[in-house]
């Protein structure tokens, strides 16, 4: 099994878990083994999932100032633990892929497998999404049309960036790339870097 089609399904999964109940507050009980790589992936496009509805909710013009900050609030730390999480499967493959020995033609790809498939988690949020737009009733023959075109190109883009990703991760493990991961250097959280944050000290 490509790993891609592993993790589409993952994420296919999560996204329906979420949407049997649609709300941004449910527990979180994710069905794979802790530590596993399903367990990430499943994560993953699990706090994708409620930060795409996070985003929606922070985009009603009526909603209440307070709240708004609130929920901007609640965006960072999910960016942060997004960010996280990415280095976290990142490293899944640096471990699994430590003892191939590299053709001294290997290049390095400009982004790294977990990046791409964070990628990949975002594409299925939006497949979701347009797809329920085609589904519509209210809305005219021509939206459902225009939906349904967009839709058909996110497809395309998915099975193109799936084969990307499987063929990138199959480089790396014949030895024709390699791994090279910088951490985000992400400031706006730290107390000890942020200015407006170790300026209140």
């Amino acid at each position: 099994m490509y790993f891609t089609t592993l993790a589409n399904s993952i994420f296919e999964r999560s996204i329906s878990d979420y949407h049997e109940v649609n709300d941004i507050d449910i527990e979180l009980k994710n069905p794979y083994q802790v530590k596993s790589i399903e367990y990430y992936l499943y994560l993953k496009n699990w706090i994708d999932t409620v930060q795409w509805h996070l985003e929606d909710i922070i985009r009603d013009s009526n909603i209440d100032p307070v709240k708004a900050l609130e929920i901007k609030r609640r965006i960072d730390l999910s960016n942060q633990d997004r960010t996280d999480l990415v280095e976290l499967i990142d490293s899944y493959f640096y471990e699994k892929y430590q003892t191939v020995k590299y053709s001294e033609k290997a290049t390095f790809n400009t982004e790294s497998p977990a990046w791409a498939i964070d990628r990949l988690s975002i594409l299925a949020l939006k497949i979701y999404h347009w797809q329920q737009e085609t589904l519509r009733e209210e809305v005219s023959d021509e939206h459902r049309e225009t939906c349904r075109k967009k839709l058909n190109i996110l497809l395309e883009q998915r099975q193109d960036l799936s084969l990307a990703i499987d063929r990138l991760l199959a480089d790396i493990e014949s030895g024709q790339k390699y791994m090279k991961v910088y951490k985000q250097m992400k400031m706006y959280n730290d107390p000890e870097l942020n200015p407006v944050l170790y300026g209140k000290k």
